[in-house]
């Protein structure tokens, strides 16, 4: 009676929670082998009360023999091997502080230090450290103490025009800017790419300099809401402060249209460090039409400037055609 009591009592558990360790499931099959039940009707008890975590019938076989050779212990015996010990908090932590000492060492480095496997500590770095190997991105231009000063000095300008004029800052915003439109201008690798089977050969494009042709400056105004004017130089016609200021007064008529004649705001005129851009010329122009220039130090990308925003669409759409002549 006591052990059909405790059989009941441990059925009703196990179909109350069905999660118990290994050392709990061999003691429940050393009571039933000591019970004098056979393999099969062990097999079965643990079904009926487990459903699908019951463990298999040769799980239970394997334990079932041992029990009958003496050894009644319920632990697993040491398997031979290195231990699973390679994941734990001091590994990973070990494992961190060599990345940290030298960013650019290699899992190679990383596995000799610390006697593990190369795939063990590529998991910890990629799984448990949640880090990946990055290139360095070229900069355009290492900068000095000055130019880091101007750079700091123009965005305090940028923001304190914008504290001023919160609501409509971008909507008085203009610019300018100049780039070299090519009669051919080689596609790049990534348009070059084509779907192939894996015994085709693999396609082959010629080098050719980008400036093949001749070629053309496009000046162009543009703002918030798109471009304004486009303006292609003439043959023979330099960019100097003179042509500049002249397409300074345009602008100025564009927005009068724009505005339908009645623009009287103040313009913030963003351009670059061009020897038109600055020339006295065409700050005397600029000032006259009431506008306000705003400081662009080079390769400084904020606010969007046309070499970062604009131009690089254009000419993505542009690589790869043929032009025979300026028109």
């Amino acid at each position: 009676m006591q052990v059909c009591s405790c059989y009941r009592g441990w059925k009703e558990a196990c179909q109350a929670t069905r999660d118990f360790n290994n050392i709990e499931s061999q003691a429940v099959k050393r009571f039933f082998f000591l019970q004098g039940k056979a393999t099969k009707e062990i097999h079965a008890i643990l079904k009926e009360t487990l459903g699908k975590l019951v463990p298999s019938y040769g799980t239970v076989k394997h334990w079932v023999a041992l029990f009958k050779c003496g050894d009644f212990s319920t632990y697993d015996a040491p398997r031979p091997g290195r231990p699973i010990t390679d994941s734990t908090t001091e590994i990973i932590d070990q494992n961190h502080e060599l990345i940290l000492e030298d960013r650019r060492t290699s899992t190679k480095s990383i596995s000799e230090q610390l006697s593990i496997s190369r795939e063990r500590i590529e998991s910890i770095i990629h799984e448990d450290l949640d880090m990946r190997k990055l290139s360095a991105k070229w900069d355009p231009k290492c900068l000095n103490a000055d130019q880091k000063l101007q750079r700091c000095q123009s965005s305090e300008q940028h923001l304190e025009f914008f504290l001023c004029h919160p609501n409509d800052f971008l909507s008085r915003l203009e610019t300018i800017d100049e780039t070299f439109l090519y009669h051919y201008d080689p596609e790049t690798k990534q348009q070059s790419m084509e779907w192939r089977h894996s015994g085709s050969p693999h396609p082959k494009n010629f080098r050719v300099q980008k400036f093949a042709g001749k070629v053309l400056a496009c000046l162009d105004f543009w703002d918030q809401d798109g471009i304004l004017q486009i303006y292609y130089l003439p043959k023979s016609q330099t960019i100097n402060a003179a042509y500049y200021a002249s397409l300074s007064v345009q602008l100025r008529d564009i927005l009068k249209e724009k505005h339908h004649r009645n623009f009287t705001k103040l313009v913030f005129f963003l351009h670059n460090k061009f020897p038109a851009h600055r020339a006295l010329v065409t700050q005397k122009k600029l000032a006259y039409l009431g506008s306000q220039c705003l400081h662009h130090q080079p390769n400084f990308p904020d606010l969007a400037p046309s070499d970062y925003h604009l131009f690089p669409g254009l000419k993505k759409l542009l690589k790869g055609c043929h032009f025979s002549s300026d028109a």
